[in-house]
C-alpha cells in the first residue's frame, strides 16, 4: 500500500503545548477509526510553522477525507517513491 507524506502549514505549530499536540492527535485516531483499517497514521514531525505527517494509505482521496473530516490542512500530499538512510550507501 502506497505510503505518503503529508505537509500541513500550521503556524506556530512548533510551540504547540503537549496538551494541544494531545487534542489533534486525539482527533486525527477518532476521524481514523471512521474511515477504518485501510488508512494508517504512522508518525508526524512537528517544526517550527508546519507539521508532517507519514501515512499509510491505498490513495490520495482518503488522506484528503481524513483532512477535511478532521479539519486539518492539508497542504501538500506526496507519495513516497522511495526511503533511503545510511545504510542504502553500503
Amino acid at each position: 500500500m502506497p505510503k505518503y507524506v503529508i505537509e500541513r502549514e500550521i503556524p506556530g505549530a512548533g510551540k504547540l503545548s503537549a496538551q494541544e499536540l494531545n487534542a489533534i492527535s486525539q482527533k486525527s485516531c477518532s476521524v481514523l477509526d471512521k474511515l477504518g483499517p485501510q488508512i494508517q497514521w504512522l508518525q508526524s514531525y512537528v517544526t517550527g510553522d508546519k507539521i508532517y505527517c507519514v501515512y499509510i494509505a491505498p490513495n490520495e482521496e482518503i488522506v484528503r477525507e481524513h483532512a477535511q473530516q478532521g479539519g486539518f490542512p492539508a497542504n501538500r500530499i506526496s507519495v513516497v517513491t522511495a526511503v533511503i538512510d545510511p545504510t542504502t550507501a553500503e
